[in-house]
């Protein structure tokens, strides 16, 4: 087709009217809404418990003295790692967070992320294996999680909103949704990387295929794994502050109020508390990997 045609049809096409707007706003919304109201007691429940145990969490975080955290931590620190530098750096480091007044959200943060992981990990590495057992599984689960990760982080407050409205279980609807693709891809990477020199030995030894995944699969995919559920730690620690829009408290709740009432100084201190823990939990994971590996 030449230059003159293809300046033709152009001009047809305006003279006539553009395409029609697909609604897939719309759609999206009636899909939403339906759920939301044929899911009301699943939903309910869900909030029910996972506030209950956040709450709970939260208390008896609360409940521990500064002092004795700062050095349980530290202690954890040196004897995982065996290196004395990360040692002082988190007992300075909670140190820090103690003196600036930011203890207890720093607790909340730390209650909203151990939910958020739990709940990420449950349900992201049963699916894992699922994909790694099965060709058709892997080939749902993959492009879902490739959209998943290209997703902008604000885009999972939309679902939360109306599904359990605002406040912390909100906050860790949208926290596990976006924290959950790194412990599905590496348990399945984990699984899949099992030499096959191996699996065929397992078989031919007769085990099942139940029994090869416990006994053989699994143990050798255990540092694969843990890698997945530090980076999940890691995206939970960094979606704090925008759950924070929703009625998160903690650390990420600091930053917000700071964010709104332009007080630089609070904001970057809020900062540095997220900093100070996410740098202490993938130091210490990242070892506890390395040891089960080794």
């Amino acid at each position: 087709m030449d230059m003159t045609n293809m300046i033709g049809m152009t001009n047809m096409l305006n003279m006539t009217g553009s395409f029609p707007r697909i609604p897939l706003g719309q759609w999206l919304e009636a899909a939403i809404d339906f759920l939301v109201t044929h899911l009301a007691p699943a939903t309910r429940a869900f909030s029910a418990v996972t506030e209950s145990g956040l709450n709970l969490l939260e208390a008896g975080l609360d409940a521990l003295p500064p002092p004795l955290v700062i050095a349980f931590v530290g202690l954890a620190a040196w004897r995982v790692t065996r290196k004395a530098g990360l040692g002082v750096f988190a007992v300075a480091g909670l140190a820090l967070v103690w003196n600036m007044g930011l203890w207890q959200a720093t607790m909340s943060t730390l209650a909203l992320v151990l939910v958020a992981t739990l709940l990420a990990v449950l349900v992201g590495i049963p699916l894992g294996i699922a994909a790694a057992m099965s060709n058709r599984a892997r080939a749902v689960v993959m492009p879902v999680l490739d959209v998943m990760q290209t997703m902008p982080a604000f885009v999972y407050l939309i679902p939360a909103i109306p599904f359990l409205g605002l406040g912390k279980v909100a906050a860790v609807f949208a926290t596990v949704i976006f924290a959950m693709p790194p412990a599905i891809r590496f348990t399945c990477l984990g699984i899949r990387q099992v030499p096959a020199e191996l699996v065929e030995c397992a078989e031919a030894f007769g085990t099942g295929r139940f029994q090869r995944l416990v006994k053989l699969e699994l143990p050798l995919a255990a540092p694969t794994m843990l890698a997945g559920v530090n980076q999940t730690v890691m995206l939970a620690l960094s979606m704090v502050v925008i759950a924070a829009m929703i009625g998160a408290r903690g650390l990420g709740g600091e930053v917000w109020k700071a964010i709104q009432r332009l007080e630089m100084g609070n904001g970057f201190e809020a900062g540095i508390g997220i900093v100070i823990v996410a740098i202490c939990l993938d130091r210490i994971l990242q070892h506890v990997g390395k040891r089960v590996g080794g």
